[in-house]
């Protein structure tokens, strides 16, 4: 018997003892997921570095409201929108506000990016030894084994001090774009038959800029599109400690385990289709509309392709339009506002914006027909979130669609770090919740009577 007929045999009956019912969830009043019935989230702790603010309780009922991030008290929109005026770039200082609480002055803001850019080049060795030599046709996980790598490669790895948590931070937000870059290489290399090309670090580049540069084999990039790479990564920076990734970044932190440790599980984390990887199920759902609809511009036409995908006639057989919809944002969420205002901007007389104008047309229609499908979905506001729209700018920014997941990770890194600063300095208690147990006491059978 070869070993995967063993395990087929091993796996006969395996879901009547391992699956739940979903009903008991409600028997026993557990909430699922750590959801609430109404999908919102259990609240499992506090934090100063972030608040998802999308709807407002009025009189016990769900009142919708424009979505808000808020970045230690500062709206996203405001970030975004002084950082834009001044034609600068702002995701080393959204870094800088999430990891310290504070926005940092001019001087301030300089010695950062210089410490990011010291601490950009990865160990010697490090690329072909960790990378080149164990190459992943899935960049995320090769993503996770490097930053656990580097584990090796710190002296200090095991010092608990505060500060040596700010250095391990601030090197992760500096490394983590140089290693997604050189994994998606090597990716290219080892996979698709690509030749391997290597740059070498320019230290005057932001992270921003330093993905461009890393990733197109003429290093050439405008203003513009760094700009609006910058502003992607602002408005994927951080989403509150209740996001699966976070939380599993503090789940390990509690535990008293390494930094290493702690962003690899996050990293592991954003991997899921459930999580980091809904941008690719929106750009794979755009492409199959653009296959099968003559007329994108005909609402009609566009409108039943959306039944048919609801009906699960269409599409991927969920039932889902990706990119429409979150657990917390009702009326807007403002990162889908601003990347699809960008999008437009730097689309504008392009062939992409058509690809723009079919996404504006699938985020208007959506919420009435998921209405028409369910009355239970027609009591909740169904809007545009992040997705919808981060996929195509990617797309239009000549990032491959392999590293769209990736790039969410680069950016949420400093989410990432904030959260696990907090929960080193203020914890102090492992989160461990409770699940209970349904199952029945049973006798012992001998194993001489066992059939």
């Amino acid at each position: 018997m070869s070993s995967m007929d063993y395990i087929n045999k091993l796996c006969i009956g395996l879901r009547e003892y391992s699956a739940l019912d979903p009903t008991l969830y409600q028997k026993f009043q557990v909430n699922r997921g750590l959801r609430k019935a109404d999908g919102t989230g259990v609240v499992a702790g506090i934090t100063k570095i972030c608040n998802v603010h999308g709807y407002m309780i009025n009189e016990g009922e769900v009142e919708a409201i424009p979505g808000e991030l808020i970045y230690r008290g500062y709206e996203i929109t405001d970030l975004v929108r002084a950082v834009e005026h001044e034609r600068r770039f702002g995701y080393e200082e959204t870094a800088y506000l999430l990891l310290f609480g504070k926005l940092p002055n001019a001087e301030e803001l300089v010695q950062f990016q210089q410490m990011i850019s010291e601490f950009r080049e990865l160990p010697d060795g490090f690329i072909i030894d960790m990378i080149a030599k164990a190459p992943s046709n899935n960049i995320m996980n090769k993503m996770a084994r490097s930053v656990l790598a580097l584990y090796s490669y710190d002296d200090e790895c095991e010092n608990k001090s505060v500060e040596n948590e700010v250095r391990i931070a601030i090197s992760m937000i500096a490394r983590l774009p140089v290693i997604m870059s050189a994994a998606y290489q090597v990716k290219r290399q080892h996979f698709d038959g690509e030749s391997l090309v290597m740059h070498p670090l320019r230290p005057e580049e932001t992270n921003a800029q330093t993905i461009l540069s890393l990733l197109r084999l003429d290093r050439k990039y405008t203003e513009d599109e760094a700009l609006l790479l910058d502003i992607c990564m602002m408005l994927h920076a951080e989403h509150g400690g209740g996001n699966n990734s976070a939380f599993a970044c503090r789940v390990l932190t509690s535990s008293g385990t390494d930094p290493y440790a702690a962003y690899s599980a996050a990293i592991g984390a954003l991997k899921g289709f459930r999580h980091g990887g809904a941008n690719i199920k929106v750009m794979e759902q755009l492409d199959n509309f653009k296959r099968k609809i003559k007329n994108p511009e005909n609402d009609g036409e566009v409108a039943d392709f959306i039944r048919k995908v609801l009906r699960r006639e269409e599409g991927d057989g969920a039932g889902l339009i990706y990119g429409m919809g979150h657990a917390v944002y009702t009326l807007s969420d403002p990162r889908a506002v601003l990347l699809k205002e960008k999008g437009f901007a730097l689309a504008k007389g392009k062939d992409i914006e058509e690809d723009f104008r079919l996404l504006e047309t699938i985020e208007r229609l959506t919420p009435a027909l998921v209405a028409e499908k369910s009355p239970r979905a027609a009591a909740k506001n169904v809007c545009a979130n992040v997705d919808l729209y981060s996929g195509l700018v990617y797309r239009m920014l000549h990032i491959p669609p392999e590293l769209l997941t990736p790039m969410f990770a680069v950016s949420r890194i400093a989410g990432w770090s904030a959260h696990r600063i907090e929960e080193v300095l203020t914890g102090g208690r492992i989160i461990r919740p409770a699940y209970k147990s349904i199952t029945k006491a049973v006798p012992y059978v001998p194993l001489a009577d066992r059939k």
